[in-house]
């Protein structure tokens, strides 16, 4: 009888600078410069990265201020990988460091981009309007 090998694995910790850049960019967000990633990507409290191999192809992060207030960021996998549940490990990986390091009491947000909400209401995230809306600015 054959198994089913898994082809992916996770690594925690940060993805490296080009990484970074290359899933932003090919996933569909925004893209970042590199002078602003050496410099957020040494703030990560908690990071995951995803590997096809050796072959980074997705990633995660949390970043905050390591006792009240946590955000998770930068959830994305490469189109060719979507939809094998790479998504749902990201944040379970990020979730269970939360759990297990974070303070009692300490706020977790994330923005959430069109159906991934779904995603992260399986993971006890919910709406924050009528009462509160997120907003942004960027410089």
């Amino acid at each position: 009888m054959r198994t089913h090998t898994d082809p992916y694995s996770l690594r925690a910790g940060p993805p490296s600078v080009e990484t970074y850049l290359r899933l932003r960019v090919v996933s569909g967000l925004s893209a970042k410069t590199q002078e602003a990633a050496e410099a957020g990507l040494p703030n990560t409290w908690h990071g995951v990265t995803v590997l096809h191999g050796d072959e980074p192809v997705g990633m995660g992060r949390v970043v905050g201020d390591g006792g009240c207030f946590f955000q998770i960021v930068d959830i994305c996998v490469a189109p060719e990988h979507q939809g094998r549940g790479l998504g749902r490990r990201i944040m379970g990986e990020l979730v269970e460091e939360l759990d297990r390091r974070a303070p009692d009491g300490a706020y977790v947000s994330l923005i959430a981009d069109g159906d991934a909400r779904f995603l992260y209401e399986k993971f006890g995230f919910r709406e924050t309007a009528p009462v509160s809306v997120g907003m942004f600015r960027t410089v």
